[in-house]
């Protein structure tokens, strides 16, 4: 047999898709919709049944997830009551597809980028990162959505752009050179057409804005939607009005400043590249690491500690 006819004889990769913006949104499904015309993947989705926006690595323990099929042309696809790591967890099982396991996992397309410590809170950084965990190449992908600037059809633009990538990382994972030790973490700017190529960066420390909370006479939003992942949409115009329970009460984060994209000055960082009008291609780890300069004073604490079982003193470490 010739080389291709036995790339034609190959199984088509396995490509599972999820995201936190639920099972729904136009990111996810354009996302879909390009994988499906590329006429050279097998399709799978196991994505939320809702918006599951910033519930992080949040997973369900106790109580059976629902799982239900949803009609995507070219896919097989299931909304699931659970969040982005447990759909991604369901997804690479064997379990949901006839023992299929995907060959890549891709969360996304997010309304809203994961630069910085936003990546932290990200339920589309942690359907990735799931998949990581379980030796599975992933990639997380976000657009950097401006309120009133930006527009449904850009996300359509994001996945043409990432489409490459994916494209490459697939034939890097078939030819088994892709490296095992990261997962990829890719932020698309605003301005998605016009992008200024291809950049691997750095996580940096940015964060949006700085938040605290306030007492209010509102529930959450009564209809929700992929635009609830916008930091920007102000959901008190369609929440519903309720009167606490005598005792209760109800708090809601709200945003005291908004930090300007004035971001640190250290290149190759995530948030400073996008800015620049670059897609950001992050390497993520599963590891947290702290400052390397902690590790001889906490070491001089513990020693110390003897000293401080006799009781209370003034001495700090």
């Amino acid at each position: 047999m010739d080389d291709s006819a036995a790339a034609a004889a190959a199984p088509a990769p396995v490509l599972l898709v999820t995201n936190d913006d639920g099972i729904d949104a136009p990111g996810l499904r354009f996302l879909v919709d390009q994988l499906v015309a590329a006429r050279r993947y097998r399709v799978l989705v196991c994505a939320p049944d809702s918006d599951k926006s910033g519930v992080s690595h949040c997973i369900t323990w106790w109580n059976a997830l629902c799982c239900k099929r949803v009609d995507i042309s070219g896919a097989t696809a299931f909304g699931v009551s659970g969040t982005p790591a447990d759909c991604a967890s369901l997804g690479i099982s064997g379990k949901l597809f006839d023992g299929v396991v995907p060959d890549l996992v891709l969360s996304g397309i997010n309304i809203g980028n994961n630069c910085g410590y936003h990546v932290i809170y990200s339920g589309t950084v942690a359907g990735a990162r799931e998949a990581f965990l379980y030796g599975i190449p992933a990639i997380a992908m976000s657009y950097d959505w401006v309120a009133g600037q930006s527009s449904v059809n850009d996300l359509k633009v994001s996945v043409e752009v990432c489409m490459p990538l994916i494209n490459t990382i697939v034939t890097e994972i078939k030819n088994g050179t892709y490296p095992q030790g990261s997962f990829l973490n890719v932020d698309v700017p605003t301005d998605a057409a016009h992008h200024k190529g291809y950049k691997i960066t750095k996580q940096g420390k940015y964060m949006a804005a700085r938040v605290s909370w306030e007492q209010t006479v509102y529930k959450k939003p009564a209809v929700e939607s992929y635009q609830t992942a916008n930091i920007d949409v102000d959901d008190e115009k369609d929440s519903e009005l309720v009167t606490p329970a005598e005792n209760d009460l109800l708090f809601k984060r709200v945003i005291v400043e908004k930090f300007s994209d004035e971001v640190e000055g250290e290149e190759d960082t995530d948030r400073k590249s996008l800015v620049d009008g670059y897609i950001t291609v992050t390497p993520l780890g599963a590891l947290s690491r702290m400052d390397p300069d902690a590790i001889p004073y906490l070491k001089a604490c513990v020693s110390r500690l003897d000293t401080y079982q006799a009781g209370p003193t003034d001495r700090t470490c």
